[in-house]
């Protein structure tokens, strides 16, 4: 098919690229046959979306090849009956169905804050094991105000499997320092995997730059990225497990073998019970974040009655409150 043009820009693109080159020039040779269309496509980092479809308007024909698998969100879908416009952005994915329920500002770059963590927690999965034992380095004093810590001291040492419950559970800043150095060798390394994962799974237009989500120029992500990298997230049994937990205590040792305790509730509001879920629908797990710069920030898993899957997103509300108060609002969406 001498139509379809993929050019290499960036060697950390050329897995993800190759991909959407073979599938476009097979889905392009089915529609036109050889010869009698060309396209010339390539593969940009900087598209308004992370999906992409394929209209060929004379023949009234849509060839839709790196997102046939996904839910897409190339435009705003704001059906009537609810009101978002204050929230930086929202998605609701029907991931069953492949169907977008709600999009507003789906791939707007915002700061995430600790939804940050789902990257984390997934390029740890994938690239660690979740019997090693991590040691704390300095770097896991953070002084930022306001940060959340579960206060890691340098020596201190736990397994990543222990890490990974604090980082999802209580959004702990110093735990995912405390991953990142621990899988990769350095906090620089391990941003490194984020970014090339991100563009593995095809979230093209969010960019990290620390592994926990504090506020840092250049690190953002957009709703509908979210979506994608949560959802590859999901394939994990144990990152499953740790978001539908309400609570965890673990025991670790200090750089002296000293045992040191620690209890935590899961920070999501759904679980705790401090907020009812719409009728019919179960909140089964997700992933808080909040900063200054930020707002208020939640992405979640349910399922509707009758079991269907969805995934749900909003970035940058006002206040923890309006925030539960939203989600409900767009949960409300599910039949």
């Amino acid at each position: 098919m001498s139509g379809v043009k993929c050019t290499n820009r960036n060697s950390k693109r050329k897995n993800l690229k190759r991909r959407l080159c073979a599938v476009l020039s097979a889905a392009l040779t089915a529609l036109t046959g050889c010869g009698s269309t060309g396209y010339d496509m390539p593969y940009e980092l900087n598209s308004d979306v992370s999906s992409y479809q394929l209209v060929n308007i004379t023949n009234q024909e849509t060839v839709d090849p790196f997102a046939s698998d996904l839910c897409v969100a190339s435009e705003d879908i704001t059906p009537a009956g609810i009101d978002l416009s204050e929230v930086g952005a929202a998605a609701l994915f029907d991931t069953k169905n492949l169907e977008t329920l709600y999009a507003l500002n789906a791939n707007e770059q915002i700061h995430p804050a600790s939804l940050t963590k789902v990257m984390t927690a997934l390029v740890a999965l994938k690239y660690g094991s979740t019997d090693q034992m991590l040691t704390a380095s300095d770097n896991v004093i953070i002084t930022e105000s306001g940060a959340q810590l579960c206060g890691l001291k340098p020596g201190d040492q736990m397994t990543l499997d222990q890490a990974l419950h604090i980082l999802l559970l209580y959004s702990a800043n110093d735990a995912a320092v405390l991953i990142a150095e621990g899988v990769a060798g350095s906090v620089d390394e391990f941003v490194a995997l984020m970014n090339e994962e991100a563009l593995e799974i095809g979230a093209t237009n969010c960019n990290f730059k620390n592994p926990n989500g504090l506020t840092e120029e250049g690190h953002y992500v957009t709703a509908y990225d979210l979506y994608l990298i949560f959802q590859e997230a999901l394939k994990y049994d144990l990152f499953n497990q740790i978001i539908q937990m309400t609570s965890y205590s673990t025991v670790y040792t200090d750089a002296n073998g000293n045992e040191k305790s620690l209890e935590m509730e899961n920070s999501n509001l759904y679980l705790k019970g401090t907020y009812d879920m719409p009728p019919n629908v179960t909140v089964i797990g997700g992933k808080t974040g909040t900063t200054n710069a930020a707002g208020h920030c939640l992405i979640l898993l349910s399922r509707s009655s009758s079991g269907t899957p969805y995934i749900s997103v909003i970035m940058k509300d006002s206040s923890r409150e309006q925030l539960y108060t939203d989600m409900t609002a767009l949960l409300g969406l599910i039949n």
